[in-house]
């Protein structure tokens, strides 16, 4: 069995494998290695001198272009298509209509609702609940406004 830390350094290499490299952005930068030239000699007379003919670095190889990933296509979420497929199965221009009115008036207008009553229940439920107690609600909620640093107001005694 191998040691704890080269496991580690194993794994980490095997990860970050490309198993699908892209010929674009993994091949190396063109070198002299890659053509044979006759090898000729010149004599450098001064050390210090500038040497105009050096190259500069390109671009490309000091900011390289950004890997992509390679996301699945995102799926088509438009309600035209459930829309659709749902009034494709009518026969009748009222079946259509009836669609329609259920599809895009009484589901948005059911699903308001719905949100409304639970939005009202909740601000209804909070406007009574009460800080001080021993409670468990009155624990999380002395808690919650504990850490979001809200002011406790003090307890008022009913006459």
């Amino acid at each position: 069995m191998e040691s704890g830390p080269t496991e580690l350094a194993a794994t980490i290499q095997a990860a970050s494998i490309e198993h699908n490299p892209d010929a674009k952005l993994d091949t190396n930068p063109r070198t002299a290695a890659d053509k044979r030239q006759p090898m000729t000699l010149e004599q450098d007379d001064g050390i210090d001198e500038d040497d105009d003919e050096e190259e500069d670095i390109p671009y490309s190889v000091l900011r390289p272009a950004p890997r992509h990933s390679n996301l699945p296509p995102l799926p088509d979420l438009r309600f035209e298509q459930s829309y659709l497929r749902s009034i494709s199965k009518a026969d009748t221009w009222w079946k259509v209509a009836l669609i329609t009115t259920r599809d895009q008036i009484l589901m948005p207008l059911t699903q308001g609702l719905a949100y409304n009553l639970f939005l009202c229940g909740w601000q209804h439920w909070n406007r009574n609940a009460q800080l001080h107690g021993n409670t468990v609600g009155a624990r999380v909620r002395r808690w919650w406004w504990g850490v979001n640093n809200w002011h406790i107001p003090t307890h008022r005694k009913r006459a």
